[in-house]
């Protein structure tokens, strides 16, 4: 049985311009100083034929992961692939961040500071200032929030931020925005200081927020940076517990309790979204079966959890972007399917509701790390999610239009063209496991389909049928189309992008 999806070359109602930087990336700050980041998946795991043994107790998650070496930001496979991805926001945060104290001197000797849970060296710190300097990029930070820094009853302390901020400002890549705390709303886990209440947080935001605007003029103030506020029975799922990753299974506090009785504003409006929690935690709640992530609930997280906060928006930040500052299938590091290709429908899923909703931009966790990364760990080999993310790029628009198809087990975006042509930039994603998709074009069109090889789990993905691999010398594979005059059939499960 097939569906008909009917697309048109004009008469589609231009709904905003999207930020050009909209697939942006996180590297963890774990990622660069070396430190514990999520358990590695097994082979077969990834393939779904052995089950990850769950945990049943959040507090026993250091069971679930690892310790890494530092990232090598240097490496020409990364900075190639990263390059190609085009210009982009490069996050450097996470939990770990908030515990980093920052020796540009070596004055430490590697000795962790009292109060600290790591160390970040000018080296390592000079690397990610090369890597986002060769990619293209614009730097966003969180920084420490700690017992090192101050007491809870103590105003937070500048001399750690100025330090990293001149740094960077005098080597040539200023911090050109900044959150003040990873995830501050999950106040047990974030690495606070003991005893530090949401009045505490609300103090020392307005402190934040005044130092970089008297020093640091240039820098976009970015927050709240929260993650799992959503309340109860807001989002259309059937699950409580989604949206927020590990956060959602947590005792949180809210936004307004953060940031609501502050004095300082912010330039742009940040919040963390997790479709829920991977394998590793599921026994927490708020994990999705497999069997589905096709499902029109599970792909409508996203949108959803933009449609709340773009209300929280506008109450705290009228007139300002949204980012979502980290985001991916799954907290826990992502699920076992991450790395295939059956992430690739609800990656380009996210990337269409979100600019159907805000403008903003969207920070994929991770660029290079654990399972939901665009790139292997280590080798820093593409995965599907890369390649899909490169097609939008390079063929979806700033311009976003509102297609009017409501076709059941199909979800349909349209942006102007990449290129400059006039006409359209339709993403097609049929979510149904069984049934095809036929698409009616206005004239002859120029399509790019994506499909798992031989099946949806699939590590690698294919562009009409051609595996999507690397070549000799770390070469792109050919992104090229197919003409098609009239009509074609797209598979279940497949994507599709449409130039029109």
């Amino acid at each position: 049985m097939s569906r008909t999806i009917q697309l048109k070359e004009n008469g589609l109602e231009l709904i905003r311009q999207m930020d050009s930087r909209l697939v942006s990336y996180n590297i963890e700050m774990t990622e660069v100083t070396g430190g514990t980041f999520w358990k590695a998946y097994t082979d077969a795991q990834i393939d779904g034929t052995e089950e990850f043994p769950v945990i049943s107790d959040w507090r026993n998650m250091g069971k679930l992961q690892q310790m890494y070496e530092p990232v090598d930001l240097y490496h020409p496979r990364l900075r190639k692939l990263a390059k190609e991805l085009g210009s982009a926001w490069v996050r450097v945060s996470g939990t770990w961040a908030n515990k980093t104290y920052y020796d540009f001197d070596g004055h430490t000797n590697g000795v962790v500071p009292e109060g600290f849970q790591n160390l970040l060296t000018k080296d390592q710190w000079t690397g990610v200032l090369d890597f986002v300097k060769a990619v293209d990029g614009k730097l966003l930070i969180s920084v420490a929030n700690c017992p090192g820094i101050h007491s809870a009853d103590e105003p937070w302390n500048p001399e750690q931020t100025k330090l990293i901020f001149d740094y960077s400002r005098k080597y040539g890549v200023p911090i050109e925005a900044v959150e003040f705390t990873n995830e501050p709303n999950m106040m047990a886990m974030s690495g606070l200081p003991a005893g530090y209440t949401t009045d505490d947080f609300c103090r020392d935001h307005d402190l934040f927020c005044a130092f970089v605007r008297a020093n640091y003029p240039e820098t976009l103030l970015v927050g709240p940076c929260t993650c799992g506020d959503i309340p109860a029975g807001i989002l259309n799922t059937g699950k409580d517990n989604v949206g927020g990753g590990i956060a959602s299974a947590l005792e949180i506090v809210t936004t307004d309790q953060l940031i609501g009785n502050g004095k300082e504003k912010l330039d742009v409006f940040s919040y963390h979204y997790y479709n829920g929690i991977s394998e590793r935690g599921a026994a927490m709640g708020g994990h999705w079966n497999f069997e589905n992530i096709l499902t029109d609930k599970y792909l409508g997280i996203a949108k959803e959890c933009a449609n709340y906060y773009t209300a929280v928006r506008d109450k705290y930040v009228p007139g300002g972007q949204m980012w979502v500052t980290e985001s991916g299938d799954a907290g826990c590091g992502g699920n076992t399917w991450a790395p295939t290709y059956a992430d690739v429908p609800r990656t380009l899923n996210e990337l269409g509701d979100f600019s159907t909703v805000t403008d903003g931009v969207i920070f994929h966790n991770t660029l290079c790390s654990s399972a939901y990364g665009f790139l292997n760990h280590g080798d820093f080999m593409p995965r599907p999610n890369y390649f899909a993310v490169l097609l939008w790029n390079r063929l979806m628009g700033q311009e976003v239009y509102g297609t009017n198809i409501a076709e059941e087990g199909a979800h349909v975006f349209a942006h102007s063209r990449k290129d400059g042509k006039e006409g359209f930039a339709y993403l097609i994603i049929n979510n149904s496991k069984t049934e095809a998709a036929t698409v009616e074009l206005p004239k002859t069109a120029e399509v790019f389909v994506l499909e798992g090889q031989d099946k949806f789990r699939s590590r690698v993905m294919t562009l009409n049928g051609t595996p999507l691999v690397l070549g000799e010398n770390d070469e792109l594979p050919k992104l090229v189309s197919v003409t098609v005059e009239s009509a074609f059939d797209l598979a279940p499960t497949a994507c599709a992008f449409v130039m029109v």
